[in-house]
Order: C-alpha cells, then sequence, then structure tokens
C-alpha cells in the first residue's frame, strides 16, 4: 500500500511572477487583505470564545489553545480554514494574488505549530525535541516557497522520476519521502491523542486513583503508538506479513538479550495493575528511604527527603522486599532515644518527653505521642519516644530534629543530666 499526497487543494502554481506582481498593484488587492484581515479577527474571536467556553484558560500546556489564543495550534487551523472559505468566495469575484502566498504560509504554519505544540506536550524534558522542531520548520517553510513558487509539481515529477525495483515492487524516492512524512504525521497525531488522554486522565486523580489512571494512560498509549506504527508502516509501502518474521526474530531476541527489559517493563504494569505500590507512597528500597513520585513503564522514581532521586528497575520492586511505610495507611511512625542519668525522676522523664513531641503541629493526637523506658544503658537509663506523623513527604529529619531540640530544652530546665559515657580505669601496680 503506497501512499499518496493530493494536490487537488493546492492553488494554481504562479507561472508568470510579473503578472503576479502586477496584481498587486490592482485596486481588488485591499479587497484581498480586507478578507484576509477579517479572517484573522474571526479566527481569534472564534478561538477565545471557545478557550473561555471549555475552560482552557488554566491550560497552558493544552495543544490546541496554549498559554495564549494565538499560541496553540487552534488559532492557525481556524485561520486556515476561513482562508480557504474566502479564497473561494473571492476566486470568480477578483484576480487573486494575496491568497495565493497566504494560503501556502497559513498551511505551513499549521503544520509546524502542530508538530511542535504535540512533540512539547509528549516529550516535556527531551533534549532532541528542540532539533525536531526546527527540522519540522525548516521542511515546511522549504515545502511552502516551492508550493508559492510553483517548483513543487516539477519537484514531485523528478523524484517519482528516480526509482527502483525492490522484488515484485517499484519504489520511488517520491514515495519513500512520502511514506516518511505521512508516518511522521501519524505518529504526532498517536502522539497528541495518548498526551490528551494522559492530561484528561491525570488531572483529576487524587490519591490511589493517581497510580490507576497512570496504568491505564501507559497502556492507551502503547497501544496507539502500535497502530500508529502499523498503519505508518503501510503508508510507507512496507508488507505487513514481513512482521511475521520480525516479530520471530524479536521474540528470539527477548528471550535471550532482553529479559531483563522485557521483565521490567512486565513488573511496571503489574505494580500499576494491583496497586501495591501507588504514587505517594513511602517505601524503603535496599537501605533507600523516600516517597514515590512517578512510576513508569519500566522503572520507579523514589525521592528521598533530602532531595535525592533513586531510578529503581521495576523488577526489583517485584522480585526484592520492599517496606512500604503507607501501604494500608498514610501514617509513619517514628521515634527517637534520650538517655537520662539513673537519678531521675523517670515519670517526670517520661511527660516531657511526651510534651515535647505533642506541641509539635505535624505530630498526630491521635494516637498520642508514648514515651518508654526501654533499656537499662551501661551510662544511664534509655527512653524510646514514638510519635505519629501523616505527612512524611514533608521531611522526617527536620521534624525529629525541632523534638530533639524541645527534649533538650526541656530536660535541661528541670535539671535533668543527660550523662555521658564513664569508663573506670583500673591501674595495675607495678604495670
Amino acid at each position: 500500500m503506497t501512499s499518496t499526497v493530493s494536490l487537488s487543494t493546492t492553488p494554481p502554481p504562479i507561472d508568470d511572477l510579473q503578472a503576479w506582481l502586477a496584481g498587486f498593484t490592482q485596486p481588488t488587492v485591499w479587497l484581498e487583505f480586507g478578507a484576509l484581515a477579517t479572517c484573522v479577527l474571526l479566527a481569534w474571536a472564534l478561538a477565545a470564545l471557545l478557550r473561555r467556553a471549555l475552560g482552557m484558560q488554566d491550560a497552558p500546556t493544552s495543544v490546541l489553545f496554549g498559554r495564549r489564543v494565538f499560541d496553540g495550534a487552534l488559532f492557525p487551523l481556524l485561520l486556515l480554514v476561513l482562508g480557504y472559505v474566502a479564497r473561494a468566495a473571492l476566486l470568480n469575484v477578483v484576480p487573486l494574488a494575496v491568497f495565493k502566498v497566504a494560503i501556502p504560509v497559513l498551511v505551513s504554519l499549521v503544520v509546524i505549530r502542530l508538530g511542535v505544540k504535540v512533540l512539547q506536550a509528549a516529550f516535556t524534558a527531551a533534549p532532541w525535541v528542540r532539533a525536531l522542531e526546527r527540522t519540522i520548520s525548516w521542511l515546511a517553510w522549504g515545502a511552502m516557497v516551492l508550493w508559492v513558487s510553483g517548483l513543487l509539481p516539477l519537484v514531485l515529477q523528478e523524484l517519482d522520476d528516480i526509482h527502483w525495483k525492490v522484488g515484485a515492487s517499484t519504489l520511488s524516492l517520491r514515495t519513500l519521502i512520502e511514506g516518511a512524512l505521512t508516518a511522521g504525521a501519524v505518529l504526532i497525531v498517536t502522539l497528541w491523542i495518548s498526551a490528551a488522554i494522559e492530561s484528561r486522565l491525570l488531572r483529576s486523580a487524587v490519591g490511589g486513583e493517581l497510580s490507576l489512571r497512570k496504568a491505564i494512560s501507559n497502556a492507551t498509549r502503547a497501544v496507539l503508538m502500535f497502530f500508529g506504527l502499523i498503519f505508518a508502516l503501510s503508508a510507507v509501502g512496507i508488507d505487513l506479513t514481513a512482521l511475521s518474521v520480525l516479530g520471530g526474530a524479536v521474540g528470539v531476541g527477548i528471550g535471550l538479550g532482553l529479559q531483563k527489559l522485557a521483565a521490567n517493563y512486565v513488573s511496571g504494569f503489574v505494580i500499576l495493575a494491583e496497586r501495591s505500590m501507588r504514587i505517594g507512597d513511602n517505601v524503603k528500597v535496599d537501605n533507600f528511604e523516600g516517597r514515590i513520585s512517578d512510576i513508569k513503564a519500566r522503572y520507579t522514581v523514589i525521592r528521598s527527603a533530602t532531595g535525592r532521586e533513586s531510578i529503581v528497575p521495576n523488577e526489583i520492586l517485584i522480585t526484592n522486599r520492599v517496606e512500604n511505610l503507607s501501604l494500608a495507611d498514610a501514617k509513619v511512625w517514628q521515634s527517637t532515644v534520650v538517655s537520662v542519668a539513673y537519678d531521675s525522676d523517670v515519670e517526670l522523664v517520661r511527660r516531657l518527653l511526651a510534651d515535647a513531641a505533642q506541641v509539635q503541629e505535624r505530630v498526630l493526637k491521635d494516637p498520642a505521642p508514648n514515651a518508654a523506658l526501654s533499656a537499662f544503658g551501661a551510662d544511664g537509663l534509655e527512653f524510646t519516644l514514638g510519635y505519629w506523623i501523616a505527612d512524611p513527604e514533608n521531611g522526617q529529619l527536620n521534624l525529629r530534629s525541632d523534638i530533639n531540640m524541645a527534649i533538650l530544652r526541656a530536660l535541661r530546665e528541670n535539671g535533668i543530666e543527660i550523662p555521658f559515657p564513664q569508663r573506670i580505669v583500673h591501674m595495675k601496680p607495678g604495670a
């Protein structure tokens, strides 16, 4: 199946440059400028009305609307449609000069704006997006120049003459270029749809729903990319029956060299499906403790209270022991150990420790903090103060520090001694 580009909507090429330039000296050119200005105002008004009606003022990452009315892809799309309508209305009334350039420029602007906005929405921080955006811009403006100058049909004919035979099929350079452009357009549309679905699913997700919606989003993107790739291969002219051989090769590769990669992807979907770990849970993996900030198809990102991030392959989360501190309950238990002298008032120390934690706003009142005599140390009595918090993502070390400082201040105010290690050295005579 070979794709072709229809040129039925393209304006007639400008064969006589002087006649075209002479059209700008006619009084009717002001009618064209007026019609084009009217199209601009109507497109801007329609885009603003749709933006306000759909409540997209606070959606700067939207492909259609963007940060401002004229920033998204909707404005040039509406302007192109209105430009075609105005061109059709003036075609039999006045000789066209302005619209012969305006239509190709608007088509190029739509292609550039749509491609760039979709790439920005689908790949937010990818370093290669900028280079791909420039490539799309150069290709679109180059095609516009060929279109306006009337050289596009000649270039396409020359590309069609460069052909060769591959098996039972005859391929030309024009066919390959058109297939590549079709494949790129299909993938861009696929990314657009998947990004829109992901944004809509995650926009109102809260709590445990976030992981489930993330799983649906990842699965939807994978399915759309698969069917988009199949359609793109068909557009290029590749026989899909050859994919059976490719599928066998891929199966052998997964069985031999891609075991870990396949295991990580499968583990990622298992984690998202069974919801044993969710975005926002506090976990401990290989002595690294932190909060799950994102779950990808291949790995999970865990962010510690100090700001460090650990990228953990999903297979490790499935096969190894993982402590989920907030699986059934978001509350986390913390403790601190304090030693006091043996002659201290035990009940007073317990009350002072509990009060030091109770005054902290982040410490839960139910269950209340509890101080217990946990051990008889070599240098003094050891008390363990335990308390619960509900927001471990705000940091745990800072809260423990505030409580320890309050304990130290309370013990000093009440004259309770914090012992230091004491050692007795026996000297033997004659040693």
